[in-house]
């Protein structure tokens, strides 16, 4: 059984960072791209950054969140982390982690490559 537990989330001003955490069990992730997305009320859930299997390590990101977001992978804890600075109201919304389809991967960036997501975390920036 795959399982994502996010973990990070909560209300931050304009300006400030965020540190969100993917904890992931059932699988050998480290054969395995991982990715953030995240959806805002009334819109659609969208590609924030990913980073490829261990083979690579490759991190690639979202035009609005270049330079102030970075993805990282523990693989020997299986966790994944998104390090959130310069945060803007803009960047409200639920965050999710999710694990792509297919091993050996990499430069993931669409929601059907991802087969397994975890439930989300919360992130509110106040302007």
């Amino acid at each position: 059984q795959v399982q994502l537990v996010e973990s990070g989330g909560g209300l931050v001003q304009a300006g400030g960072s965020l540190r969100l955490s993917c904890a992931a069990s059932g699988r050998t992730f480290s054969r395995y791209a991982m990715g953030w997305f995240r959806q805002a009320p009334g819109k659609e859930r969208e590609f924030v950054t990913g980073i490829g299997w261990i083979g690579t390590d490759s991190t690639y990101y979202a035009d609005s969140v270049k330079g102030r977001f970075t993805i990282s992978r523990d693989n020997a804890k299986n966790t994944v982390y998104l390090q959130m600075n310069s945060l803007k109201p803009d960047d409200t919304a639920v965050y999710y982690c999710a694990v792509a389809r297919t091993p050996y991967t990499d430069y993931v960036k669409r929601s059907y490559e991802y087969d397994y997501w975890g439930q989300g975390t919360q992130v509110t920036v106040s302007s």
